[in-house]
């Protein structure tokens, strides 16, 4: 079971949305490279004017704290701090002026924040599409394709390796961005937070990792850090450049675009931004 801790409401709100309309309807206007047939368009395009109360209650409250941490203000100035906010936070966007906007927490805290401090970009990853969406809210921005793990269609249980190439996997869940690296061995990196406290737990049940292992990747969930990346769960899974545009199975668990591709990418994303990977 994935764990809900940092994401809980943004994840949980677009539950509900897409358990109604899948995440290509949400692109008023697909994108030419998207997978998505024509038929299928159509089917979405009906369903986005089905939904749109959802859609636009999602729009509102699929925001969260982006970048770094922030503090939350009791007016829309820096004079009247509340609490401060870690990077991943959820919140529900309420309205915004003059730079700040009015938010409300999970926890029903309301207050302002500066309207850099938070974002509604969050992408996914499809394995059985070859793509990468990127989103705005619930509406779909661009479509990369994109290269996946060696093995491509079973979920990461382990570390891969030459002798195990059937463990080259993309992890399937809900993660986010821990780190950009600008200057990585794949031109621009997007590292996610893998492995997971919960990638965690299964490691450790099934005789995986050991105790203390387990221990220090729930810690960094719970400080919101890079997890340790040297168990036999693996590690350093990203989102980077290099990729061969073409679509296929090569990297040892990562995804690749190409370096244009992972450009807009890095414009768009922060740590912080939520990568859904299916």
């Amino acid at each position: 079971m994935v764990d809900f801790v940092r994401h809980r409401l943004f994840w949980g709100m677009l539950a509900l949305v897409l358990g109604a309309v899948s995440p290509q309807a949400f692109a008023q206007q697909p994108a030419a490279s998207s997978a998505v047939s024509t038929a299928s368009q159509d089917v979405a395009t009906r369903a986005v004017t089905r939904s749109t109360p959802a859609a636009a209650l999602a729009d509102r409250q699929l925001f969260y704290v982006a970048g770094e941490s922030t503090m939350l203000y009791n007016t829309p100035d820096d004079s009247r701090p509340v609490r401060r906010l870690t990077v991943t936070t959820p919140v529900q966007r309420l309205s915004c002026e003059d730079e700040w906007c009015e938010v409300r927490t999970d926890d029903g805290k309301q207050g302002f924040v500066p309207e850099t401090a938070i974002s509604n970009i969050w992408i996914r990853a499809s394995k059985a599409d070859r793509r990468v969406y990127m989103y705005r809210g619930t509406r779909l921005m661009k479509t990369f394709k994109a290269d996946f793990g060696y093995n491509a269609f079973s979920d990461k249980e382990r570390r891969g390796s030459t002798s195990l190439r059937d463990h080259w996997r993309t992890p399937e869940g809900q993660f986010y961005v821990v780190r950009r690296n600008p200057n990585s061995q794949f031109y621009k990196a997007l590292v996610l937070n893998y492995p997971t406290a919960s990638d965690a737990r299964r490691g450790y049940r099934n005789g995986i990792i050991s105790r203390s292992e387990r221990d220090a990747i729930i810690e960094a969930d719970e400080r919101i850090s890079m997890p340790p990346m040297n168990t036999e769960l693996g590690g350093w899974v990203e989102i980077h450049g290099d990729g061969t545009g073409a679509a296929t199975n090569w990297t040892q668990g990562c995804v690749a675009v190409t370096n244009e591709d992972m450009n807009t990418l890095w414009w768009w994303t922060q740590v912080g931004t939520p990568v859904l990977v299916e």
